[in-house]
């Protein structure tokens, strides 16, 4: 994993969104298209907003999966992460982009989890953009997060920290209003793409970044699994950065 720290969350979205882009351009030049999958969130703001505004991007050859969705919550809901990137990812790119939603409020979450992998597949995954949770979460892989489970896409239930980062930033106005379950790709799955690009800005990450870089790799920790990635980019502020060694970045 390497780690880099840039002065303000906007020039850690800038970077992210390069190292991203660069990773896209050089998959549709290689093999004539590029597979992602994108995340949500309050860290992924500039990134997305960089991202959509890159150079050199035939966005026709690109098909795009997201990391998690609710179960439960219609895509017009405001804390939609369909309702998110439609705003935020397809609709600035002219829907040029394939995007592949995860369907929240289908009517058998463990049917669509299935669908979703079925559809994803073998495929190769050129790039993950993600960030870190309060908890430690990668996606919505909470403590402890499945590392064994090889099916690209899983329903899980949301521990408290997680509801509660989700309440704290936002999206919801009460803890109740927060779903307890998720459709979330899969710990090995994100592990599988070719490069991680991970967006963490903010003190209150601070503590799971530390164990995430420094811990050991451990399901109670579920982003420290990216220790072991041969190409993670981890793209921290000072804020988020500041309980590491200093030995970092």
């Amino acid at each position: 994993m390497q780690v880099v720290i840039k002065p303000s969350k906007t020039e850690l979205g800038a970077e992210a969104a390069r190292i991203g882009a660069e990773a896209i351009r050089d998959a549709i030049a290689a093999r004539g298209e590029a597979v992602i999958v994108v995340a949500t969130g309050a860290s992924q703001f500039e990134m997305l907003e960089r991202l959509v505004a890159a150079e050199g991007i035939d966005w026709s050859k690109v098909t795009a999966f997201h990391l998690d969705e609710y179960v439960g919550l219609p895509a017009d809901h405001p804390a939609s992460f369909r309702r998110y990137l439609a705003e935020r990812f397809v609709t600035p790119l002219g829907g040029r982009v394939r995007f592949v939603p995860v369907d929240g409020d289908a009517g058998d979450p463990a049917a669509e989890a299935k669908r979703l992998g079925e559809r994803i597949g073998n495929r190769p995954i050129d790039v993950c953009f993600a960030g870190i949770g309060e908890n430690c979460h990668l996606a919505f892989n909470d403590p402890p997060a499945d590392f064994e489970t090889e099916e690209p896409f899983i329903v899980v239930t949301l521990d408290e920290a997680c509801r509660r980062q989700q309440l704290g930033e936002g999206w919801f106005p009460s803890l109740e209003d927060v779903p307890a379950t998720a459709i979330s790709m899969s710990v090995r799955q994100i592990a599988k793409a070719a490069r991680v690009v991970l967006s963490v800005p903010d003190a209150r990450k601070a503590e799971a970044v530390r164990h995430a870089v420094e811990g050991p790799v451990t399901p109670d920790y579920p982003a420290s699994i990216l220790q072991q990635h041969p190409d993670c980019v981890l793209l921290l502020d000072p804020a988020s950065a500041s309980q590491l060694s200093g030995r970092h970045g």
